[in-house]
């Protein structure tokens, strides 16, 4: 009989760390971000973050954007239609005024062309930003505001404006289209609204 061999045991990768729905942005921190960024004059990292939050879309669909995908011409379009990886569906999202503005401005710095990736990688052989580097500006973002980066992560970027939109308005159906969920079992389980608004109307029952 063979002797079993010693194998050196794997750590999970999620060892010590909080796994599971990372928060939303609150709107003071995102003006908080946007200013700071502004006056540092970070105009790529503006870009990103404004496009991030207004699109909605999952980290490796957002840096896989080509300048032709968010633009008409030479302009920066008001909005916008991806096919997601993931589900090969396409969704549309918005581009507000402010974040058409950072991304003319990036697109101008780094002399983009229209088949070009809108936010290449700064390292060798890739040929745009990757999820980690993603991820990990995302954490720098984080940590200049001065949160725990154990809540946040780029699924923070996703869940911001659908969640605030669901939080004024009640309507699923909408966030479920914005996120592009085939599902609306999906978009509840995505917002945890179910957790939430049992706690909000647990807060206005006073005993």
């Amino acid at each position: 009989m063979g002797s079993a061999t010693n194998t050196p045991s794997r750590e999970p990768w999620n060892k010590g760390k909080i796994v599971g729905q990372k928060a939303p942005f609150k709107v003071k921190d995102i003006w908080a971000l946007r200013v700071r960024l502004q006056m540092e004059n970070r105009v790529r990292e503006l870009a990103l973050f404004n496009l991030g939050i207004d699109s909605k879309l999952r980290g490796c669909d957002l840096v896989a954007l080509k300048v032709r995908d968010v633009c008409h011409g030479d302009a920066v379009a008001s909005r916008a239609v991806v096919m997601q990886h993931k589900t090969q569906r396409p969704v549309q999202f918005e581009i507000t005024p402010v974040t058409r503005d950072a991304v003319q401005r990036w697109i101008k710095q780094a002399g983009l062309r229209s088949e070009d990736f809108l936010f290449p990688s700064r390292m060798h052989g890739s040929p745009h930003l990757g999820t980690r580097q993603y991820a990990r500006i995302l954490e720098g973002w984080v940590e200049e505001l001065g949160l725990d980066p154990a809540d946040y992560g780029t699924h923070s970027m996703r869940r911001t404006k659908a969640t605030l939109i669901y939080r004024r308005t009640k309507n699923l159906r909408a966030v479920q289209l914005l996120l592009g969920h085939s599902k609306l079992e999906s978009t509840v389980r995505y917002l945890g609204i179910e957790v939430d608004d049992a706690l909000e109307i647990s807060e206005q029952t006073e005993i």
